[in-house]
């Protein structure tokens, strides 16, 4: 892919980088800390990274940040795996998302909007005293600092509640939506033990209701360490019997008690997709995240008191830990619970126009599907409030950002983001002060050392190389649950590049510093020495109006040839002729390379994808190399299991 790019589609206005908190930050940590004054945003990156200890400080001090007891030094051991952030701290993740309600009271702090796409406000105040209820509710159960609390909740202030409530007392949360199965959940739970269980009795999705007792019922008979099972009547059920009434725990007016817990004190588990097996459970730390999101939402989405922050998501994945962390900066964070999608493509712009949303927050399949459904953001709905989309889930292709700008605003922050739930945070992405290029992230982050290595350990600039990041982040895992020596861990990240954090991404960074994703570096396709990533394949396929989606995969052969299969799933009415065959052929010869034209064009029924909507690349590798359905993919981490047994009896056929 050419990095030769030379036009921003986007430049922010003297007026803009005056005012972003960022440009702020800089001039204080200039005077405060050695930061240089001069060099925008570059020079401070280097700076936040060669200084580490020195930048991190100062994020701590920018945002005030409360220590119940000081650090005895920013970074102890910075070895990784393990490194030590803040060591002697105590902090309190929750004390600092609830700090709004002191000057702030009667505003909303969150703005919770179903499929109605009416929003009912929950003021900071209000939020403030649920959490203090459930707290001490939470203590008068038994549940103490380390213990696990789950929620398998939908994204409603509830779920909200829970989480900043779990962390006062200085417990774990973890959650899973509740489209997850019970296999899937209990994937997930059962490794953590949780002593209560936050549910609802069903959900409301595509204009539907969908009830859950029964997933509910095999919860509490296969989670043997539950005290206490919380019912929240969604639908209007009454609770079952021995369970509590959130009503029943969240109606005290008592003011919030924070545990003062240690800087790398557990806040919460997520969990990885688990395509392969088990999901990994990730343990990230309280005063890590803190710091990370106080980095990542105040300075480089540019978040504060007067924002409002949707983003689309499910307390399934990490981007809704991401949404709640707005607290932090005082913003207005706005939780939609329902399909994407209903009652129409637009359905998300609505929401964006009648919640005031500043930053719009959705994934890149969203986009591409709004281009595609011709749906007109700016034309149908008042959109002038956004000040910047951000996109992430894979990368956002350059028709999309292109149709952002034409379709939302010709003066559109446009920020494609990339990072995991391994960090729950971004490792490049959004800078409000640096310009725009099409298909390009605009920069790492700070305080990320991010190159891109050739197999060597070599850096490269302009080639796409493997994503590494070569100093500690404070919200990089503790550990992961049941991994006692740590191997499983260090297998994960660290067993490539021994003390180096390679995530398994494609990137190229380039010689202007913006970077550019192209999808994950396992499941590359090789052609004779030249690498490509499936993203590249898709956002060029995925142009033709006759292809809804698209697979590709690259499978090594016994005998040691290589077949690369193109799936795509069509478009209503659309037909896979020689034309059609020929067209996508031509595109990707064209727009790519010669030698990553596919062997086989086959139509599918379908595109599988994880609960989170990503799509599934290895495991269905595996199937084409003739591993059985059942050691190829954990049955409970895809969307449709339906779809790879489609893929499944291809291999069978082809053996």
């Amino acid at each position: 892919m050419s990095t030769v790019n030379p036009l921003p589609l986007w430049q922010p206005d003297p007026q803009r980088i005056a005012q972003a908190q960022i440009t702020r930050f800089q001039a204080w940590a200039a005077a405060h800390h050695g930061a240089p004054a001069e060099g925008g945003y570059p020079a401070l990156h280097r700076w936040s990274v060669d200084h580490l200890e020195s930048f991190w400080q100062a994020v701590t001090e920018w945002f005030d940040v409360r220590f119940g007891t000081p650090y005895a030094r920013v970074l102890g051991d910075r070895t990784m795996p393990g490194a030590q952030w803040f060591p002697g701290a105590t902090v309190n993740y929750a004390e600092h998302a609830l700090r709004a309600a002191a000057t702030r009271a009667d505003e909303p702090a969150l703005l919770q909007v179903d499929e109605t796409h009416e929003p009912r406000p929950v003021t900071w105040s209000e939020l403030r005293r649920q959490v203090g209820s459930l707290a001490a509710e939470l203590r008068a159960l038994g549940v103490r600092p380390g213990d696990r609390v789950s929620g398998y909740l939908p994204n409603i202030p509830e779920a909200v509640v829970a989480l900043l409530a779990t962390a006062a007392v200085g417990a774990v949360w973890t959650s899973c939506a509740p489209d997850f199965g019970a296999r899937s959940v209990l994937d997930r739970f059962q490794q953590v033990e949780p002593v209560v269980l936050f549910t609802v009795d069903g959900y409301r999705y595509g204009g539907k209701e969908h009830d859950r007792g029964d997933v509910v019922a095999e919860l509490r008979r296969e989670l043997p360490t539950l005290r206490a099972v919380v019912h929240i009547p969604l639908l209007g059920s009454a609770a079952p019997e021995g369970t509590l009434a959130w009503s029943d725990l969240t109606s005290a007016d008592v003011e919030p008690v924070f545990e003062q817990v240690p800087f790398d004190h557990p806040l919460w588990v997520l969990y990885s997709s688990g395509t392969t097996g088990l999901p990994k459970a990730i343990v990230q730390s309280q005063g890590g995240i803190l710091v990370e999101h106080l980095k990542q939402l105040g300075l480089h989405c540019d978040l504060g008191p007067g924002d409002r922050f949707f983003w689309y998501t499910s307390t399934g994945w990490m981007m809704w830990n991401f949404l709640v962390s707005g607290l932090l900066t005082g913003t207005t964070i706005v939780l939609y619970d329902g399909s994407p999608g209903y009652p129409d493509t637009g359905a998300q712009w609505r929401i964006a126009e009648r919640t005031g949303a500043t930053l719009f927050g959705t994934s890149a399949a969203y986009v591409m599907a709004c281009r595609k459904a011709g749906v007109h953001p700016a034309r149908d709905h008042d959109v002038s409030r956004i000040r910047c989309v951000a996109t992430t889930g894979s990368p956002l292709p350059p028709d999309g950002f292109r149709w952002l700008h034409d379709e939302v605003g010709d003066d559109l922050w446009i920020a494609s983001v990339s990072g995991g739930t391994d960090v729950c945070s971004c490792f490049a992405g959004a800078v409000p002060t640096l310009p725009v290029h099409i298909g390009e992230l605009q920069a790492p982050c700070l305080g990320t050392d991010l190159r891109s290595w050739d197999p060597e350990g070599r850096p490269l600039v302009d080639e796409v190389g493997e994503l590494v990041v070569t100093n500690p982040m404070p919200s990089m895992p503790l550990h992961f649950w049941n991994d006692p020596d740590g191997s499983r861990y260090h297998d994960s990240y660290f067993a490539v590049y021994p003390g180096v954090w390679r995530h398994g991404d494609w990137i190229t960074l380039t010689s202007r510093g913006s970077v550019i994703i192209h999808g994950r570096s396992d499941s590359t396709l090789n052609r004779q020495g030249v690498r490509m990533g499936s993203a590249d394949i898709y956002e060029a396929v995925e142009r033709l109006p006759e292809i809804r989606e698209s697979l590709v995969i690259g499978v090594e052969q016994p005998d040691g040839g290589y077949w690369m299969p193109l799936f795509v799933q069509l478009a209503p009415g659309a037909v896979l002729d020689d034309a059609l065959l020929d067209r996508i052929k031509r595109t990707i010869r064209e727009q790519l390379s010669p030698r990553h034209v596919p062997d086989e064009v086959i139509a599918v029924p379908g595109v599988p994808h994880t609960l989170t909507g990503k799509r599934i690349e290895v495991p269905v590798k595996r199937l084409l190399q003739g591993t059985p359905l059942e050691k190829a993919v954990n049955p409970g981490s895809v969307d449709d299991l339906g779809l790879l047994r489609f893929y499944e009896e291809l291999a069978r056929k082809r053996a």
